[in-house]
């Protein structure tokens, strides 16, 4: 037995029929794109559109460098990264200092920090402290950092340096404040760098210059002790005389001869011979002088030979080192290090920073990329478990 089919060709009654309404946009966005990208957005366009202060940036530019140095290359900038020590190096002590401590006080010293840092009407995100920070002196050194953005071109060996404040003046005074300090900061490498070069020079000079000094006052002491300026010039005129002496003996002994050869018995004999002998004995007592005993003057003139060779080698010594006194003064000035500002620090007209739709544009693009992200892993897991 079979049961009937009834077939109703009517219209359908109202109350076999169900008409769900569509849900609202806004109930079809997930919950997790509102936790993500949402919540996030909005809060940043609140911020950076109605809470956020603006803030100035002055900028400046200069470079570092020596009366004689070229500027490097790229590779003398990756040398640089590694350890091999190149002029630049300079430059790096200067942004060593704009991120100093030392800066922070010099700018401390012209400034009131604790104001600059936190103006009245500054919101609590973009002054310091933020409300995670602690007012303490090296909460303010960090807090200042921030403010502070110091970079370099290894191309062209230009420095830039940008200091941020919520008012143009200051923010042009403490980039000239900063610049002045680094200025100073060169001077004084400069300073330190000649005074050792030039006082090593210096000293070696000075003590050159007591010993002959000292050399001076033994051969003057020697002299004033013998009596006499010049032993060489007595032992010359002595040796003259006695060639003179030798020279009148000769003359002598050959008139003997020929008075001997014509008269033997002649009455000049005995005089001739009686002044040949007295000319001899002046020649002895002449070589007597010169060498034969400690009063001779061979033994007098050794010393004076050893004191007027130490005076000329002081005397060498001191032309030595005014020389290089000279030159070391001469390379300080050639090495000498020099800041020059390329453009000087600006007095900004608009505020430049923060960079509201940037930051706005990539609150959003991130959120978006991190919501996309974890979307793929969620469907990822789910269809896992399904399989």
């Amino acid at each position: 037995m079979t049961d009937p089919n009834l077939t109703y060709l009517g219209p359908i009654p109202k109350a076999l029929t169900y008409d769900k309404k569509p849900r609202p946009w806004w109930k079809r966005v997930p919950l997790a794109f509102v936790i993500v990208v949402v919540v996030p957005t909005v809060l940043t366009v609140v911020y950076y559109l109605l809470i956020a202060s603006p803030r100035y940036v002055s900028e400046t530019m200069f470079i570092v460098r020596a009366a004689n140095a070229s500027q490097p290359s790229s590779l003398g900038f990756a040398l640089e990264g590694v350890g091999l020590g190149t002029t630049q190096s300079d430059a790096f002590a200067v942004h060593k200092y704009v991120n100093s401590r030392d800066a922070f006080q010099d700018v401390s010293r012209q400034f009131d920090i604790a104001k600059v840092l936190a103006p009245a009407g500054s919101d609590a995100f973009s002054r310091f402290p933020r409300p995670w920070e602690k007012r303490t002196n090296e909460g303010y050194f960090k807090g200042f950092q921030r403010f502070v953005d110091i970079g370099y071109d290894s191309s062209t060996g230009i420095t830039t340096l940008r200091v941020e404040a919520f008012t143009p003046r200051e923010a042009r005074g403490m980039t000239e404040a900063l610049l002045v300090g680094s200025e100073s900061l060169i001077n004084r490498m400069n300073e330190r760098a000649a005074a050792d070069a030039i006082k090593e020079a210096t000293d070696a000079r000075d003590r050159a210059r007591q010993r002959l000094s000292e050399a001076q006052q033994q051969l003057t002491g020697f002299r004033n002790r013998e009596q006499f300026i010049d032993p060489e010039t007595t032992a010359t005129e002595s040796t003259r005389l006695i060639g003179g002496l030798l020279s009148t003996v000769a003359q002598l002994k050959a008139e003997r001869a020929q008075v001997m050869s014509e008269a033997p018995s002649s009455p000049q004999l005995p005089i001739i011979n009686s002044r040949i002998a007295a000319y001899e004995g002046q020649i002895a007592r002449e070589r007597a002088k010169i060498a034969g005993d400690t009063g001779s003057l061979a033994p007098k003139l050794s010393a004076y030979e050893d004191l007027s060779l130490n005076r000329e080698f002081a005397d060498r010594e001191l032309t030595a080192a005014t020389a290089a006194l000279t030159n070391a003064e001469a390379e300080a000035r050639r090495q000498k290090l020099y800041l020059d500002r390329i453009v000087a620090p600006s007095l900004p007209d608009e505020a430049s920073e923060p960079r509201r739709l940037v930051s706005i544009l990539t609150v959003l693009i991130s959120t978006l990329l991190a919501y996309g992200l974890g979307w793929f892993i969620w469907a990822g897991a789910r269809e896992h478990r399904q399989d």
